[in-house]
């Protein structure tokens, strides 16, 4: 199994936050962006391996390839993943594959469509929220936190 060393929703993905302060607070050295539609997006990917920082290795999979990937050769010494998603499913999808993620970190996640204001930088749909519900249910902490220095709150007091 790869080494996670941090999994996030954030529906920006890469960005100043990301790239600044969660790379350094985790030492991660490679993102794994899961999605299903930006594995068919060259352009998309390339801004996003463009937006890493130097030495950092973007890789973009879809939901169906990430979990044969995770589970692929065994974490070594020299690899630490930061996991970035735009969606509470694909974690979800993630946790019932059989990938062990104990802890979720809720960052961004628009306003548009039928989301709402769930907290201060994050809107989330009914499904969305039902969806973070049982990803706490099956037994992942999930806790909002914008950036490492800001303190960590339990999603839960959301609910």
């Amino acid at each position: 199994m790869k080494n996670l060393v941090l999994v996030r929703i954030d529906d920006r993905l890469i960005h100043g936050q990301v790239v600044t302060q969660w790379m350094k607070d985790t030492h991660a050295n490679k993102v794994l962006i899961i999605d299903g539609k930006l594995p068919e997006d060259a352009f998309m990917k390339r801004v996003l391996k463009a937006a890493a920082p130097p030495g950092v290795k973007v890789i973009v999979k879809s939901l169906a390839d990430s979990v044969p990937y995770i589970q692929g050769d065994p974490k070594t010494a020299d690899e630490a993943i930061l996991v970035l998603v735009k969606y509470p499913s694909v974690i979800e999808y993630l946790i019932d594959a059989g990938i062990p993620i104990p802890k979720v970190i809720l960052g961004g996640m628009g306003i548009r469509g039928d989301r709402k204001v769930f907290n201060r930088n994050v809107a989330a749909n009914e499904e969305e929220v039902a969806c973070m519900k049982r990803i706490v249910e099956k037994g992942s902490s999930m806790i909002y936190q914008l950036v490492p220095s800001d303190a960590p709150v339990d999603v839960k007091t959301y609910f």
